[in-house]
């Protein structure tokens, strides 16, 4: 390089720099790796786990009972295939308890979701003596089923009962809660009301207590009453919750068993089988005439009844409830402002 060469001068080969290595994991580093992605279902293992071994397969074993002709004795069964399902249908029986399972379901579902959405929506507001109301409302639940039922039996008898005495003394007739069917559908719905509908009250107050508190106060700005409040912010927030409760409240109320079981003293579903539902058809089958094939039979009828039921409610409370934690449908509400 002469004396009048200004450029610096390039670096050699031997001054270039070395190739940068991949850092080599430890195994410590591995090991928490690992830790982060399988923990998870170790946690949750343990559940479906014991599900499978006490939930799993007594409901494949089922299945396959219900193409046999069960020997009870012999533990054994002869293959029938779909003769089962076949002498179920055919049954006069089987139709009568579906139609009073789908009333008695009807007159306990619809009501007591009603019932629990306003009582949740009144104990999440600013009310004295809170926890005192809000364990009052569970007391219900924590009775056993069977008082419950003997209970409200006795309170609907038709001679005796206390209902009864009341619209006697004032003037009215007597119902026939034991022999009309609509009226003990009535009286065995009220027990299912009077025992769930605050378990499902403080399940919507939860998720009610989950709304942030801005959307009520930006609410109250733009001249919201209660009502448009609850319509526009508390209803779509609780898209999620609501759709829980309807399930749940679905497979209890096709499955319901204690309250007309206990509701007389035969079990039979009434003289006239007036409020014979589809539990206590398979139990009078199972446990009555010690036919378990027919009995698995229905109980799979009975569960593909429920899963038809609870998808077109899922369906339903989606297209009711379009919004999701008070997004989507409230966004250009909060900027335009809810009006009156």
């Amino acid at each position: 390089m002469t004396a009048t060469d200004t450029r610096p001068p390039t670096a050699s080969a031997s001054s270039a720099p070395a190739e940068r290595q991949p850092r080599r994991l430890s195994f410590g580093s591995k090991l928490s790796r690992w830790d982060l992605k399988l923990s998870p279902y170790l946690y949750i293992s343990p559940f479906f786990i014991l599900f499978a071994i006490v939930g799993l397969f007594p409901i494949a074993f089922t299945a396959v009972i219900s193409f046999q002709e069960w020997d009870l004795v012999r533990n054994s069964g002869t293959f029938v295939g779909f003769d089962q399902y076949i002498w179920i249908l055919g049954q006069p029986q089987f139709w009568t308890a579906l139609r009073n399972t789908f009333s008695i379901f009807l007159l306990s579902s619809v009501p007591q979701l009603i019932l629990a959405l306003l009582i949740a929506a009144m104990l999440d507001r600013n009310i004295r003596a809170k926890t005192f109301w809000r364990m009052s409302v569970l007391l219900p639940f924590v009775m056993a089923p069977v008082a419950v039922a003997l209970i409200f039996s006795n309170m609907f008898g038709d001679n005796h009962g206390l209902v009864n005495g009341i619209l006697t003394d004032i003037g009215l007739n007597p119902i026939p809660w034991h022999k009309d069917p609509f009226w003990s559908h009535i009286a065995i719905a009220t027990m299912v009301n009077f025992r769930w509908t605050g378990y499902n009250a403080l399940i919507l107050l939860a998720a009610m207590q989950a709304v942030p508190r801005e959307y009520y106060e930006a609410a109250t700005v733009d001249g919201a009453n209660a009502f448009r409040q609850f319509w526009n912010i508390t209803l779509p927030s609780l898209r999620p919750t609501l759709i829980f409760v309807i399930i749940t409240a679905t497979i209890g109320g096709l499955q319901i068993f204690d309250e007309p079981r206990i509701y007389d003293n035969t079990g039979e579903g009434g003289p006239a089988q007036q409020w014979l539902t589809i539990t206590l058809y398979l139990y009078n089958i199972g446990w009555g005439e010690f036919n378990f094939g027919r009995a698995a039979a229905l109980a799979w009828i009975l569960f593909l009844i429920i899963l038809a039921i609870g998808l077109i409610n899922l369906l339903i409370t989606r297209r009711l409830v379009r919004d999701e934690g008070g997004r989507g449908e409230l966004a250009p509400r909060r900027r335009k402002g809810i009006r009156r």
